[in-house]
């Protein structure tokens, strides 16, 4: 029999054929700001708690899980408010799963997807993936999406869903709750808030989760990955109308959370507000970031996340390597003259920081750092 040797060997799926699979470096540095993660251990307390919770949980791994993850939810609900009930929450692993899911139910063959570019470059791919036409929409100045924008471009090309990045990935960018109103009211099919950083936002802004009520196609995903602290447990989930919930346990594979990622993801919200306790450091820690590239001469663009995307790299793919020689991973989203760097903790930012600044001096050329940068 012949050898299969690579990829185009394969009788692939013709929508599939030439793309790529995501996918961000995963190298071994000191300073890894490249992925948005929440650089902040898990809090000593609360791992002994999901150590213990998952010990309790191993013991009876010989059988399934809760299928319908029933604790999860009710916690899941309690951590958001805003007077859900577990009725209205879904959980998979990762928010990544919860959209695809959220695409396999409501996309697929004949079917549409929007997103207002640039934006979470995995949405194309879930498209891809269940078969569903990927329209790429366009935004305002500075990578705003006001209620004018956004009604515009669901007007133009009539889409079966539409994803709304809040705030957007991987520029950073805040949605008003007026363009998500918006959006909603333009189209008959589904509209998704993804929320994935929405605790790194101001303190009392409200939410998505705040239009729910009389909206049955709103639907807003969370994610337990940044703030949480959570990546590597693989836990996002969504808020919406019951009836969702159904449509999703339509596409769902059987007991698709095991016992342990259930049994850790119980833990962690019984401790939220110790889990969350880092995230107004991760706020300062954006703002400076914000603050010191503007005052090295580059132009960081405003952020409600744990992220800031900046523009006035001349040389990204050079400027990317040499902080990489320093130890320094940060993220070449593929965005002209820009960079993305992560908030870490304070001794991260100062090593990015410092690491940069002396790129400005001497490895940019045609670039001087401010006096004030000194």
């Amino acid at each position: 029999m012949e050898r299969v040797t690579s990829l185009e060997d394969l009788p692939l799926r013709t929508n599939l054929q030439g793309r790529s699979p995501y996918g961000a470096p995963q190298l071994h540095v000191p300073v890894a700001l490249n992925v948005n993660e929440n650089t902040h251990a898990v809090p000593e307390a609360v791992a002994r708690d999901i150590l213990a919770g998952l010990a309790e949980a191993i013991r009876s791994v010989n059988r399934y899980p809760d299928r319908e993850f029933t604790a999860l939810r009710e916690a899941l609900a309690r951590y958001l408010g805003e007077g859900l009930t577990a009725d209205n929450i879904w959980a998979a692993n990762g928010s990544n799963e919860v959209l695809q899911q959220v695409l396999q139910a409501f996309g697929g063959p004949g079917r549409s997807l929007l997103g207002f570019a640039p934006t979470y470059s995995m949405y194309s791919i879930l498209a891809s993936g269940t078969d569903t036409t990927w329209i790429a929409g366009t935004r305002d100045a500075d990578y705003e999406l006001s209620p004018a924008t956004a009604v515009s471009e669901i007007v133009r090309t009539d889409p079966d869903i539409v994803f709304l990045c809040s705030p957007n990935n991987p520029t950073g960018t805040p949605l008003s709750l007026e363009t998500i109103a918006a959006a909603y009211d333009a189209t008959d099919g589904i509209v998704v808030v993804d929320e994935a950083y929405a605790e790194f936002a101001p303190v009392g802004t409200p939410s998505a989760l705040t239009l729910l009520p009389g909206r049955e196609r709103l639907l807003v995903s969370r994610t337990m990955s940044k703030a949480f602290a959570f990546a590597g447990a693989r836990v996002g989930y969504l808020a919406a109308d019951p009836a969702v919930a159904d449509a999703l346990r339509l596409v769902r594979l059987p007991y698709h959370l095991s016992a342990l990622t259930q049994a850790a993801a119980n833990a962690a919200l019984a401790h939220s507000a110790e889990m969350l306790a880092m995230v107004d450091d991760i706020r300062g820690q954006r703002d400076r970031l914000v603050v010191e590239l503007a005052c090295l001469g580059y132009a960081p663009h405003r952020s409600w996340s744990n992220f800031v995307l900046f523009g006035g790299v001349t040389e990204p793919r050079e400027t990317f390597e040499a902080l990489l020689g320093e130890g320094i991973l940060i993220r070449d989203v593929g965005i002209a003259n820009h960079l993305r760097v992560t908030a870490g903790t304070e001794q991260e930012t100062t090593l990015f920081l410092d690491a940069i600044a002396r790129l400005g001096r001497s490895d940019r050329p045609g670039q001087t750092v401010p006096a004030q940068a000194e």
